[in-house]
């Protein structure tokens, strides 16, 4: 299947199989921080859109154990960027009708949460298509290292995901099922 094919699919699949009771434990979550010694303190994640795993859970544990979060905010040049954001903080809503964060304090994460559409065994991405994950980790990573972890349902692995030279592979995957 190319691309296009996998993500029709997989969104279909997503919007019939959704439910809010599929989610990714705080726990497991900070264990696998705690394994891997992730002892960073920016936190990139993004706020839940059209069937995408809920976060927020994850996203308010975080902050009261003293993480910095950050969401991203598409600029009218097709880029992406990570801006500050507290749960208590306002959203306004972009030209997508997904929510962004109001603060301007751009901060580069340490850890990036991403929504994904589907992966593979090779940790391998697919997304909406647009491109601005792999846009701004191609910028951000010369600047710092970044670890990336896709977020899903189980649901949504496929055999193989076709790349191109400009796709990013993730370093992690976690779904409501499985770590990879």
């Amino acid at each position: 299947m190319n691309k296009s094919q996998i993500r029709k699919k997989i969104i279909k699949l997503r919007k019939k199989n959704f439910s809010k009771n599929l989610s990714i434990d705080n726990n497991n979550f900070l264990k696998i921080l705690k394994q891997k010694k992730i002892k960073n303190k920016i936190i990139g994640g993004y706020y839940p859109y059209n069937y995408e795993m809920d976060i927020i859970d994850i996203l308010r544990n975080l902050e009261k154990k003293n993480y910095k979060i950050s969401i991203p905010k598409i600029s009218n040049n097709n880029q992406m960027n990570f801006f500050e954001w507290s749960l208590k903080d306002p959203l306004s809503i972009n030209n997508y009708g997904i929510p962004e964060p109001t603060s301007k304090k751009i901060i580069y994460p340490d850890i990036l949460l991403i929504p994904l559409l589907a992966f593979d065994d090779e940790l391998n991405r697919l997304g909406y298509g647009g491109g601005y994950y792999d846009r701004y980790l191609s910028k951000v990573l010369k600047i710092k290292k970044i670890i990336t972890v896709g977020i899903g349902f189980s649901f949504q692995k496929v055999k193989k995901i076709p790349t191109k030279k400009h796709d990013i592979r993730l370093d992690y995957v976690m779904t409501d099922k499985h770590f990879f």
